[in-house]
């Protein structure tokens, strides 16, 4: 009878626990309690833009100009991570020749002083060879000229001492579908990134037990004379939340990573009662109360977040909010921005970047789209100027780097007045969103004459340059800018009027016949010829109520015309130096195993420059 109400005892205690427990995590989890979801029919999603985000290309993949690119023509480039220290930000990723999981694989530094001009990527972390004749534990094959693949979550380390330490991990995939994460690999290795630009050596700082090492490279930490080394590796090897980002690459009972789970690409951000919120990929979330070294439940999956196998970045903000930055879709598009007062309840759903790139080059395990993104962690810098800065990759293949503007938000209440060359330097792009390439670009511009033009350039077959500018909602208003082509015989410049979602009403296109044309329907018409060199300020009045606009073109007659498609107003006026993609949409298939490159992928076209001197709109 004793045991058996010991029995009863036990059970109603641990289902009280599990009753709390629960409702602890419905509670107490960070969760979405808007209202907005992205289309994932549209690469931008339908989502409102976050004002003022400038997404930059700071190394675009090249197999046939390597010399533009990262000066090894290599076509897989992935998994950005960031820091900012000594008024430096710095970026490292990692690159294999072609696909994920195929050897070779190394890691490459960019550094930067504005976030805007980065440095050529520099090796950072080599390629390192396995011996031959090595077997990995539980997969067929004998190694035999075979290097390890790179593969981290975690890219550096600020020491209480103020040392910059960029980690790696090199891990171990004997055939394109085996696994480098899978806990078998060698090992993480730790370097100095001093504040000449140097590096100091490379050093071991954990193994895999599976590793002989004997046979490692590099020496362990703790052979370092470097006492400074030394006591930042003792510090990290200390800090659960520096080492549950560990958990993919090392041991499956790796004694020092607090949540021996296959939870992938952890991030975390404190809040103000000293609580961590943990994410991990598809959106799951946990807490933790005593700074990581447990969890107050297992992850679940944050209600109301849409979020795939993609990571997921949570951060703190300047304005003392909270911000995560994820892809709000089963696919890797759009990358899309929400915000919370306290940290646990976002609330709405913005964008940050809403294009995607055709994937010139085919690849082992490449998805499409803007992704694997991540700020700037906890203990590694904060940027002077306040906003949120992320990395990340486009269809595996190009670097890209994003300054969101804090406070965070999709509405401007004041009617456009941007003359380019009479607003402060820096700031003339403050309210635009600009998309610039690195074979594309969108800039501000000093001309011969001293005067400042945002200049939209592009030389880029695949891809195009973009600006746009959020205006507040007018269902009746009027826009008036000036536009200064270099050239009429190649390139367009398409100009469009959209509605809060970016679905747009009207386009005008600088064709590349000389001929400025409108959109009709599925034709276009001609307005004016145009040459190059020759300023262009051209008037347009939008009568959303009665679907028609008209144009005039300096000095010209006015005709009035029909929109293309209904709205009922206008938040965003749009230039782009090429036609609107839509390909790749929700089924497209996914990577095939025979790799295809696109056509000519390494074809320049001639550059097209047009310049904007101006735009100032009113409502009617």
């Amino acid at each position: 009878m004793i045991t058996f109400q010991n029995i009863k005892t036990n059970i109603i205690t641990a289902t009280i626990l599990l009753a709390c427990t629960a409702i602890n995590a419905q509670n107490d989890t960070v969760r979405y309690v808007g209202k907005t979801l992205s289309n994932i029919d549209y690469h931008h999603g339908q989502l409102s833009p976050a004002v003022g985000v400038h997404a930059t290309q700071i190394m675009r993949a090249s197999r046939e100009h390597p010399e533009k690119a990262d000066g090894f023509g290599w076509t897989y480039n992935h998994q950005p991570m960031m820091a900012y220290w000594n008024n430096t930000f710095y970026l490292h990723y990692l690159s294999d020749p072609s696909g994920e999981h195929i050897p070779p694989s190394q890691t490459l530094l960019m550094t930067s002083k504005d976030g805007v001009t980065w440095t050529k990527p520099e090796v950072i972390f080599p390629i390192y060879r396995i011996p031959d004749g090595w077997k990995k534990e539980g997969v067929e094959g004998v190694a035999k000229n075979l290097d390890a693949i790179m593969h981290q979550r975690m890219g550096f380390y600020t020491s209480k001492d103020n040392r910059l330490f960029a980690l790696a991990y090199y891990g171990i995939a004997m055939d394109e579908k085996d696994d480098p994460n899978d806990g078998k690999g060698i090992g993480r290795v730790i370097r100095e990134i001093k504040k000449d630009g140097s590096f100091g050596e490379i050093y071991f700082i954990r193994y895999n037990k599976t590793w002989n090492k004997s046979k490692s490279k590099f020496p362990f930490y703790t052979a370092s004379k470097d006492k400074g080394l030394k006591k930042a590796c003792e510090e990290i090897l200390s800090e659960p939340l520096v080492l549950q980002q560990w958990v993919e690459e090392a041991d499956r009972d790796d004694e020092l990573i607090p949540l021996q789970k296959p939870y992938k690409a952890f991030s975390y951000y404190h809040l103000p009662n000293g609580n961590v919120v943990g994410l991990w990929k598809h959106a799951l979330t946990s807490i933790s109360r005593n700074g990581g070294k447990s969890w107050d439940y297992m992850p679940l999956r944050a209600p109301g977040f849409v979020n795939s196998n993609a990571k997921i970045w949570g951060q703190k903000t300047s304005d003392n909010r909270y911000a995560t930055l994820y892809n709000p879709s089963e696919y890797r598009w759009p990358l899309a921005i929400s915000t919370s007062d306290d940290g646990l309840n976002y609330k709405d759903l913005l964008l940050v970047h809403g294009e995607v790139s055709p994937m010139r080059y085919g690849g082992n395990y490449k998805s499409a789209g803007p992704q694997y993104v991540r700020g700037i962690t906890e203990k590694n810098g904060t940027p002077p100027d306040g906003k949120i800065w992320v990395g990340y990759s486009m269809n595996k293949e190009d670097i890209w780097v994003a300054s969101i503007p804090v406070p965070v938000t999709s509405v401007v209440t004041e009617n456009v007045n941007d003359v380019f060359n009479t607003l402060p330097d820096g700031q003339e792009l403050k309210l635009w969103n600009t998309y610039d390439l690195s074979w594309a670009s969108t800039k501000i511009e000093k001309k011969a004459d001293g005067k400042k033009w945002l200049t939209l350039r592009d030389q880029d077959y695949f891809d195009y340059s973009r600006a746009e500018r959020v205006i507040p909602f007018a269902s009746k208003m009027e826009a008036v800018f000036t536009v200064k082509p270099e050239q009429n015989n190649h390139g367009l410049l398409q100009i469009e009027f959209q509605n809060k979602q970016g679905l747009p009403s009207v386009r005008l296109i600088f064709d590349s016949d000389g001929e400025l044309k409108v959109k009709n329907g599925a034709r276009l018409s001609s307005v004016t010829k145009y040459e190059a060199n020759k300023a262009y300020t051209i008037t347009v009045k939008l009568d959303a109520k009665n679907r028609q606009y008209t144009i005039k073109v300096n000095d010209g007659k006015e005709s009035t015309k029909i929109f293309y498609a209904p709205t009922d107003g206008f938040e965003r006026i749009m230039f782009r130096t090429g036609e609107q993609r839509h390909s790749p949409d929700p089924d497209t298939a996914p990577d095939t195993d025979d790799y295809d490159d696109l056509p000519q992928t390494g074809k320049l076209i001639p550059e097209a420059v047009f310049n904007i001197e101006s735009l100032i709109t009113k409502k009617l």
